[in-house]
């Protein structure tokens, strides 16, 4: 079943309650369920920073709404990394993951060679699903935990 959502470019002023669904799914990254040692991730998810890279002609965000609920938020850093994709866990399993990475795509880098992301353990399969391909193992450091991950601009197409 799919979900009707509205997904718009981000601005400023959604930085707040971008920052608040990240931190809501932050221990999925977390090495310890309650942030301890990923202080400067935490720090990176804050409002005062999200609303900085908003600003940044370095990135593009998109946020996914239903109402006036935030339902999931995503960006690109550089026009080739997928800097972040998070869906609140309520509208998780209808499509919206790949919506947002659709909706990102047009501002994809000319000629990039190769997409990136840092996967939560968690999220792997769905990146998966999204045709990216584990590049290494699973890396530990700083307080949190993620898998690179690449995808070929051949596999971009869908």
């Amino acid at each position: 079943m799919t979900i009707a959502m509205h997904i718009r470019p981000a601005a400023p002023q959604d930085a707040p309650e971008i920052s608040q669904l990240i931190s809501s799914v932050a221990h999925f990254f977390t090495l310890d369920p309650s942030g301890k040692g990923a202080e400067r991730f935490m720090v990176s998810i804050g409002a005062e920073a999200i609303g900085g890279y908003i600003r940044s002609p370095d990135f593009y965000y998109v946020v996914a709404t239903r109402g006036a609920t935030l339902a999931g938020v995503a960006a690109l850093r550089d026009g080739r990394h997928l800097f972040h994709l998070f869906v609140a866990p309520e509208f998780q399993k209808h499509g919206l993951a790949r919506k947002l990475w659709l909706a990102l795509k047009s501002r994809a880098a000319r000629g990039v060679e190769v997409f990136t992301v840092n996967s939560t353990p968690f999220a792997v399969l769905v990146y998966e699903r999204l045709g990216f391909v584990v590049a290494g193992p699973k890396v530990e450091t700083n307080g949190i935990a993620f898998v690179p991950m690449t995808l070929s601009p051949k596999a971009v197409a869908g």
